[in-house]
């Protein structure tokens, strides 16, 4: 057995404490004898939520079985096991010049993880969400066979395991393509906007002229300057002998304080510092693509700033035609709460669909906040942010949830039926028992898929 518990990435859960090895896990769901009463992938635990834990039961740590098997240099396609970190396939690959074509927040997700999350990036109105990418995988169900996964001849299964949270199986192995690159650096421009108003307008015109937008919003700025912000926007640089800049060793929080550093006049004065750094050079310029994709990486266990009781993130996602009435009421919301986010996100989100039927992203535009745990207080907010974008029609993300309600969970993914129904009898996760399991118990559901 594995050694120490898993927990999730906003630590307000409680942990995973019988975890598994990956072998060990494989040899129990090969045999078909004295499988445990559930189970659950489990890669790197950056997911902010429960969507990473079984309390109930066991978790597999997958990050053992961390080999790329095959590269193709002639078309980018690479092989790879589930346990792979994002950092090690691109260390790999962009000296050959190559990257993978969606990058969440950071780089130290497995990719396995990447692809029971579908997670997405700063690109999604080109690239789509990470499912987009995937040519084929195998995963093993407790029937002990290994299913190779490929669209179109195993469509149902292959659409359940894209975004579906690691519910249909363990994810073995998996083919993906990567992207052709002139550089893994970046060119970055970023453009101050006064309030959200100027943000709509500039959002589509800096999704058509570059590859990578993402905006971060000053969430305590109030009266005339409620809804400012910075426009960033990028696209890989040309090619150069000069190697790609880094940031130097990452810094880390030596430990976690008897209380939340991250205080109204601490996110004041960062929001204030953070502005400042990011305009002082108003010209394009080149950076390395860490800083660029993922900033926080640079510094390791900053989750522990957050205090004892942990973070929630709230992301959520709605229309194009909603956007510019639900993002406006989401941050007042949090706002009018006293609830600072420390980094709070946002950003357009383009029209090409994924093939995960629990696929978060779609077409509009998507607000992510984070606040420290404060109790009810703090639940009281989410739910209200919640409501809202439900009322907006949207949706709510499940891998970035610690607390929403089973009809929050329904409501955003009308079709979590169908993964219902392709989940393995084997595998749950304390997010499926307390939304979809809930929903479940209610009502009968479709056969098996196949």
């Amino acid at each position: 057995m594995s050694g120490a518990e898993r927990t999730g990435f906003g630590r307000v859960n409680p942990p995973s404490r019988r975890v598994l090895a990956a072998d060990e896990a494989i040899a129990l769901l090969r045999s078909r004898n004295a499988q445990p009463a559930s189970i659950l992938g489990h890669g790197n635990g950056r997911s902010y939520g429960d969507s990473c834990l079984n309390g109930r039961g066991w978790v597999a740590d997958m990050k053992s079985m961390n080999r790329i098997l095959t590269f193709d240099p002639d078309t980018g396609v690479l092989e790879a096991e589930a346990g792979v970190m994002l950092a090690d396939i691109i260390a790999y690959a962009a000296p050959l010049g190559f990257f993978p074509p969606v990058v969440p927040g950071t780089e130290f997700v497995t990719l396995g993880g990447a692809i029971a999350n579908d997670v997405h990036g700063k690109n999604h109105h080109r690239r789509g969400s990470f499912g987009r990418h995937v040519e084929s995988m195998t995963i093993l169900r407790s029937d002990g066979r290994v299913h190779r996964l490929i669209p179109l001849m195993s469509s149902r299964l292959f659409e359940a395991t894209i975004g579906g949270m690691g519910m249909t199986g363990l994810i073995l192995t998996a083919t993906i393509r990567l992207m052709r690159v002139t550089s893994p650096d970046v060119v970055e421009q970023v453009t101050p906007f006064r309030d959200l108003r100027e943000f709509f307008d500039l959002a589509p015109q800096a999704d058509a002229r570059n590859e990578y937008a993402v905006a971060w919003v000053d969430q305590l700025a109030s009266g005339s300057d409620a809804g400012r912000g910075l426009l960033i926007t990028g696209n890989h640089a040309p090619a150069s002998a000069t190697p790609p800049q880094g940031r130097g060793r990452p810094l880390r929080v030596p430990f976690q304080p008897p209380f939340t550093v991250l205080n109204r006049p601490v996110l004041t004065a960062f929001n204030a510092a953070y502005r400042w750094s990011k305009t002082r050079n108003g010209a394009p310029h080149r950076t390395g693509y860490r800083p660029f994709f993922f900033p926080l990486d640079g510094v390791r266990d900053w989750n522990l700033l957050y205090g004892p009781r942990g973070l929630y993130q709230h992301q959520s996602a709605v229309s194009e035609e909603a956007g510019p009435r639900a993002i406006p009421a989401l941050l007042a919301a949090a706002r009018d709460a006293g609830q600072g986010s420390f980094l709070t996100v946002l950003k357009r989100f383009g029209s090409l669909r994924s093939p995960g039927i629990l696929s978060f992203p779609r077409a509009g535009y998507t607000l992510t906040l984070d606040f420290p745990n404060r109790g009810k207080r703090t639940l009281d907010l989410l739910a209200r942010l919640d409501r809202i974008t439900i009322d907006a029609g949207g949706a709510v993300n499940p891998y970035k949830d610690a607390r929403m309600a089973a009809e929050t969970f329904a409501a955003s993914f009308p079709d979590w039926r169908i993964v219902e129904a392709a989940r393995d009898p084997a595998f749950m996760s304390d997010f499926w028992a307390r939304t979809a399991g809930k929903l479940a118990a209610r009502e009968p559901m479709p056969a098996a898929a196949e």
